[in-house]
């Protein structure tokens, strides 16, 4: 049951973030080749996405077109975006992802500008946050710039990974968990509410989307060997939390050592420190 609310709720924000897209796109009473590219370049290149076959997308794009035709007026747009979109987060990259699409044809019609006004208005994001979000646009930046995305959440998904590795979590690995947010300087600015944030959203995407996609994810978002060394090294110290390492956890070790192409001599000293 909890993987299918999963399951609903990725394809409800996909789908409200693809329709948010396409409004952009369709301001101005066309909707340009050069707009439509933007629209699928944005959507290759954020992680909610990961894992969408072609097929799968073009669906999307198609269910997301006749969402909007039937729809009454824009308010019911918007009440709709809102009700898939319930985080800051994720209306923030609705707005990215619609103003990249606005500003697709290097200028903004006025009436493309005033759908991202309205946008802004129905999403509660600030004109500072519009700022910073429009600056990267314009400057074939990555929206992951504007929004903030933090590394923290990609290490305390490294953690429940491990911790969920034999379907459970023990108390020793919670305690463990825990321990790290409180303890790494790491983690000195994540109040516990955000950490926990974090450890929830790590959960969700596990259930929906499944190891394979979100070691993908993790490979993407921990680009550098520091990075990574750091990541294997957190997800050792929840592993070795109760004693030696279930078969289960050392099989998420193992597969984590292969997605960060981590040497075996690292591995082991890593182990040791663990």
């Amino acid at each position: 049951m909890a993987r299918e609310q999963a399951v609903k709720a990725r394809k409800d924000r996909n789908g409200a973030l693809v329709e948010a897209m396409l409004l952009a796109a369709m301001a101005d009473g066309r909707v340009s080749q050069r707009e439509m590219q933007t629209l699928l370049s944005r959507v290759l290149e954020r992680p909610e996405f990961e894992g969408t076959r072609p097929d799968e997308l073009n669906a999307l794009v198609e269910t997301s077109a006749a969402r909007l035709s039937e729809a009454k007026d824009l308010e019911e747009v918007l009440a709709s975006l809102r009700r898939r979109l319930p985080d800051h987060k994720n209306r923030m990259l609705a707005f990215g992802l619609a103003a990249a699409v606005a500003l697709a044809d290097q200028r903004a019609t006025r009436n493309e500008l005033g759908l991202l006004k309205t946008f802004q208005a129905a999403l509660g994001i600030s004109e500072d946050e519009v700022a910073q979000i429009i600056d990267v646009i314009e400057n074939g930046g990555s929206l992951a710039e504007a929004l903030g995305e933090p590394l923290e959440r990609l290490f305390a998904e490294v953690m429940v990974l491990v911790s969920a590795a034999d379907g459970k979590l023990k108390e020793a690995e919670a305690r463990a968990l825990v321990e790290s947010f409180a303890a790494d300087p790491l983690f000195e600015n994540v109040s516990p509410e955000r950490a926990q944030s974090f450890v929830s959203e790590a959960v969700v995407a596990l259930a929906a989307e499944g190891l394979p996609q979100r070691l993908q994810v993790l490979a993407h978002g921990l680009t550098t060997h520091v990075q990574r060394v750091k990541a294997y090294r957190l997800a050792t110290k929840i592993a070795h939390a109760g004693g030696e390492p279930s078969l289960a956890e050392q099989r998420i070790l193992d597969m984590l050592q292969a997605t960060f192409g981590l040497a075996d001599d690292e591995v082991a000293r890593l182990g040791r420190e663990g």
